[in-house]
């Protein structure tokens, strides 16, 4: 079953439980899985990552211009869109992912950075947010 499947048979439940917040949350996500499977992107992870990045960003702007409601309504649906997401990898993990791109690209300086972070973002592969990855790479070049 792909996860458009599943994302079509929790909106079924989801509407006769008659949870609307999460049936209207659902329903946007599948629109873009949708959307990127004609346009022959198949890689729904990548989809729902930028989701969820987007709900957390206008999470974040709401918050700064006063609207803790609608804040929240942004955090709720990115939280929705995380259940289907893989695990996120813990930081001890995600260190030794960073010293071994490091060993591997032999990079010196913070210079290096760009060759560390391919090499660690294709281990990690979706499973670690790049803005956590990054600021582990540039703490393992500082040193």
């Amino acid at each position: 079953m792909t996860l458009v499947d599943t994302v079509k048979q929790d909106v079924a439940s989801a509407l006769r439980a008659g949870e609307k917040e999460r049936v209207g949350a659902l329903r946007l996500v599948l629109s873009e899985l949708q959307k990127a499977v004609k346009e022959g992107s198949g890689d729904e992870l990548a989809v729902l990552r930028r989701e969820r990045k987007r709900r957390l960003e206008s999470a974040t702007m709401f918050r700064d211009a006063g609207r803790a409601e609608l804040a929240a309504g942004e955090e709720a649906e990115a939280r929705i869109i995380e259940t289907y997401l893989p695990a996120e990898l813990p930081d001890d993990d995600l260190r030794a992912i960073v010293a071994a791109a490091v060993a591997e690209t032999g990079a010196q300086s913070p210079k290096d950075m760009g060759q560390v972070m391919k090499a660690a973002m294709a281990v990690v592969d979706g499973r670690a947010d790049g803005k956590r990855v990054s600021a582990l790479v540039r703490e393992a070049l500082s040193r």
